[in-house]
């Protein structure tokens, strides 16, 4: 593998302690490209940093950290994404605290596709969490990449149903990228490497501090075009990913639950406030433009019943409005309950259906645009 060599003086700033990101974009603006930073005299940066943190800049620990990490980068699927690179994410170029340097490992190209922000409570109900997954797998199926925080409960159902579908998932770490965190989501993790992406803007080995999951829900919802909340408590980390998109002008919606349920409040906050209430993955999809993916292009086209074939279409047609189970699909179409099953795998795939708990299925309605 060919390393860019600037890499070396990207990671020599970003690496520096007490060094932030908003000191790094000004002498970046003042300066050009960190080489050319590093090449200027400590008088020359007095403005931006603290003389410790200068000294900083060029000592033995930092050059040893940057090296670490190039290591780091020689093995397969790792990737360093920087400000300046063509790769870096154009939604987070829009947000006030763009991060520097991306740490990232598994498919680099998903950060250029539209994606929604799922997210929600990690102590869910086996229902948010069947929420979460059939929302994720059902947009996923549409073509938008799932975003979310690898954190228990509604993200980890999340980062599942997004890996069912072509848009597939980018789980934000609030680590660093080669520590995973709970330790019980490194099969999970592994798999999110291997078919969809990770990324983290923290050094390698960081582990995982309070401080640093608000930085990262930050890039959660800035990744995205839109985040959904599905379950929430009132005091949530979810309602800052929320707060964060909004603040980042990102549509923000939310799935109503029972009104005796703590796992609601939150969503219903949101709601009051001015949050869309979802209660489909087409409800999404309309507001952001259905899409879905165009076999492995990175291009997006309007989902369309044609792709899911005659025998698809009429299946639509026998389903009607309201979940149905596929016995009684059946008995309206004729079919054998494997033909149902296997229209019902493309018409989801295509967008056009959603799986709900309990073996139920609801059609999706195509609205105009």
């Amino acid at each position: 593998m060919t390393q860019d060599p600037g890499l070396a003086s990207w990671l020599q700033l970003t690496l520096t302690p007490g060094l932030g990101g908003a000191a790094i974009r000004a002498m970046l603006r003042q300066f050009g490209l960190p080489h050319l930073i590093l090449a200027r005299k400590s008088s020359e940066l007095a403005q931006y940093a603290a003389p410790s943190v200068l000294e900083a800049l060029h000592s033995e620990t930092v050059r040893r950290a940057a090296a670490a990490a190039l290591a780091w980068l020689e093995q397969p699927g790792n990737a360093l994404v920087t400000l300046a690179d063509p790769t870096y994410p154009r939604m987070l170029l829009e947000i006030a605290d763009p991060p520097p340097l991306l740490y990232a490992r598994g498919r680099v190209e998903l950060l250029q596709r539209p994606a929604l922000a799922v997210v929600g409570s990690r102590n869910a109900t086996a229902q948010g969490a069947a929420n979460a997954e059939s929302f994720a797998k059902a947009l996923s199926g549409s073509g938008l990449t799932i975003v979310s925080g690898l954190a228990l409960g509604i993200d980890a159902a999340a980062h599942r149903g997004g890996l069912a579908g072509p848009g597939s998932t980018i789980a934000v770490l609030g680590t660093g990228i080669d520590v995973i965190y709970p330790r019980s989501h490194a099969a999970l993790a592994a798999q999110i490497a291997e078919q969809g992406l990770m990324i983290s803007e923290f050094p390698l080995g960081s582990g995982a501090l309070a401080s640093n999951f608000p930085r990262r829900n930050r890039l959660i919802s800035g990744l995205a075009q839109g985040c959904l909340v599905v379950e929430a408590a009132l005091a949530s980390g979810s309602l800052i990913t929320a707060r964060s998109a909004a603040e980042q002008g990102r549509e923000v919606f939310a799935v109503p639950g029972s009104i005796h349920s703590p796992l609601s409040k939150g969503c219903h906050a949101l709601i009051k406030s001015g949050a869309k209430l979802v209660e489909s993955a087409e409800d999404v999809l309309a507001e952001l433009g259905g899409f879905r993916a165009s076999g492995s292009a990175s291009t997006m086209q309007p989902a369309d019943v044609a792709h899911a074939g005659t025998e698809g279409a009429a299946l639509l047609e026998h389903m009607g409005h309201d979940p149905v189970d596929i016995d009684a699909l059946c008995a309206r179409a004729g079919m054998s309950a494997e033909q149902v099953s296997s229209e019902l795998l493309r018409l989801e795939l295509a967008g056009r259906v959603a799986a709900l708990p309990g073996g139920l299925f609801q059609r999706l309605e195509k609205r105009s645009r």
